[in-house]
């Protein structure tokens, strides 16, 4: 007795091998496609000889007793997805702010410094270095200029090597790396992790696949920006950053947020939108200053069952693109109070002529 089917699933040029029992229903077909295509199950629409298919038939009503393959189109509705969008046949590549550097221009060379730039940098504590395809390596200078630093902006470079020489910079309070070129085995967590006075780190728009523990080394930060990289996973350690305001995370390929996220108390946004999260730690309720929490495009079906209840400043819950609807959301206590926080918070918006919406438009489904 046969206890799969085989089913070739056609979506975007390519073709997706599923086997399934032929007890389930489209609808738990579905679900399995959607961490292979990025789309949610309601943003689906499959499709076999001319017929779309309903959720709640079985595939051996489809099937029957052919052998084989069976072949089914799948069709995505816009904007119904999780991550950054439906996977495509070919991986799109990395786009970064600045154009890249022709090959016959790539030779790393170091950027010259005059001696009035360099002085500046030390009387003042603030070097701004961005937006230049030329610089690949970070100039001597800077690390000349020592614990004088406060400001470092090394923002959409071509940087690809930050060495363990940041750790000099002893007084630095903020540092802009976002949109380069950096991996991680080139980027020094030792270094970095030095930096007990840094309060402000963007390594968004690079090539990270993961950070280290030693994050938790840096104790004063209050702004972390990692958007737009590669990340799979937030590491536990996370939770030391109990001084940490506003974290953005978004459009990486994050499946599971850390319980720990609950230990940093002082999170006022946090940003989780475009990953693969199905689901959120219960801990996310102890952030009771939490303002802002954007969870647009995942496939979440359900939040922590009292976020709207402990989270009393809780104002903008963006749900955009989940599964999650405004009849459910309703039924979670603290729904009232939270209403009316959003209500006013869209009042103050269009008082001030800033774009918003006088009703509850937060992402969340209206059927």
């Amino acid at each position: 007795m046969t206890t799969s089917i085989k089913i070739s699933v056609k979506f975007n040029g390519r073709s997706i091998p599923v086997d399934i029992s032929p007890d389930s229903t489209v609808k738990q077909l579905k679900s399995l496609l959607q961490p292979l295509t990025d789309v949610l199950p309601r943003g689906q629409k499959l499709i076999t000889k001319g017929k779309i298919l309903e959720d709640e038939m079985k595939l051996s009503s489809l099937v029957g007793t052919t052998t084989g393959i069976y072949k089914i189109q799948l069709i995505a509705s816009h904007g119904l997805h999780q991550g950054s969008g439906p996977i495509k046949k070919e991986p799109p590549p990395v786009v970064l702010n600045s154009p890249r550097i022709p090959e016959t221009n790539t030779r790393e060379k170091q950027v010259s410094v005059v001696k009035s730039q360099f002085q500046r940098w030390k009387l003042t504590g603030v070097i701004s270095l961005s937006n230049d395809i030329h610089i690949k390596v970070i100039p001597q200078e800077v690390w000349d200029c020592g614990s004088s630093v406060r400001f470092l902006d090394l923002s959409c470079n071509s940087i690809q090597d930050v060495p363990e020489a940041i750790g000099g910079l002893t007084s630095l309070q903020k540092l802009l790396l976002n949109a380069n070129c950096i991996k991680d085995e080139f980027l020094s967590w030792k270094g970095l992790s030095s930096l007990k006075s840094l309060l402000f780190l963007s390594l968004s728009q690079n090539l990270l696949t993961t950070l280290p523990s030693d994050l938790a080394a840096l104790t004063s930060l209050k702004e972390l920006h990692v958007a737009h990289n590669q990340l799979s996973s937030l590491p536990d350690e996370i939770g030391s950053l109990v001084h940490l305001e506003v974290l953005e995370a978004n459009n990486n390929r994050l499946s599971v947020i850390p319980s720990c996220i609950g230990s940093c108390s002082a999170l006022v946004e946090v940003d989780f939108s475009s990953n693969l999260l199905v689901e959120l730690p219960e801990t996310l309720s102890n952030l009771r200053n939490l303002k802002a929490l954007h969870l647009h495009n995942n496939g979440l079906k359900s939040l922590p069952s009292t976020l709207l209840q402990n989270c009393t400043q809780l104002a903008t819950l963006d749900l955009h693109g989940t599964e999650i609807t405004m009849d459910m959301l309703r039924e979670f206590e603290g729904w009232e109070s939270f209403d009316e926080r959003r209500v006013l918070k869209h009042s103050k918006q269009l008082a001030f002529r800033v774009r918003g919406a006088s009703y509850f438009d937060e992402g969340a489904d209206k059927n």
